[in-house]
C-alpha cells in the first residue's frame, strides 16, 4: 500500500500529533477542520455561517493539495456544538457540493478544539 501524507499552507496547520491527510493509493483521509485561518492560525471570529464557510474552504485546500476536490469526498463528518446550525450547515454546504452528495453524518458534541462550534473531517476518493 502507497503512504503519503499530505500537507499545504493553505490550510492551518496541525495543531497535535497528526496530518492534515494521509493518502492511501486513491483514499484521502482529511483530518478534523475546524474554523481556523490559516494564515494566521487564529479562530474566525465571524458569525456560524461564516465559520462553517471557513472550515469548508479548510477541506478544500487540502482536498486539493491531495490532487481533489470536495467533489471527490466519498463520506463527511460534521460535528456540532449545537444541532440547531444543521440546517445552516446544509445551506452552506449547497454552496460547496453539488449532487451526488456524498455520504454524511452530523454529530452534536459537548465540545471542540479551541471551543470550536464546529468541525469537519472527510473521506475522499480520487479517480487516479
Amino acid at each position: 500500500m502507497s503512504r503519503t501524507v499530505i500537507q499545504t499552507d493553505k490550510a492551518p496547520q496541525a495543531i497535535g500529533t497528526y496530518s492534515q491527510a494521509v493518502k492511501c493509493n486513491n483514499t484521502v483521509y482529511l483530518s478534523g477542520q475546524i474554523p481556523l485561518i490559516p494564515a494566521t492560525m487564529t479562530m474566525h471570529e465571524g458569525d456560524m455561517e461564516a465559520q462553517i464557510t471557513q472550515v469548508f474552504d479548510n477541506l478544500q485546500a487540502v482536498a486539493e493539495a491531495a490532487g481533489g476536490s470536495l467533489q471527490d469526498i466519498a463520506k463527511l463528518n460534521i460535528f456540532l456544538t449545537d444541532l440547531g446550525n444543521f440546517a445552516l450547515v446544509n445551506e452552506v454546504m449547497a454552496r460547496y457540493f453539488q449532487q451526488p452528495y456524498p455520504a454524511r453524518a452530523a454529530v452534536g458534541v459537548a465540545s471542540l478544539p479551541k471551543n470550536a462550534n464546529v468541525e469537519m473531517d472527510a473521506i475522499l476518493e480520487l479517480s487516479r
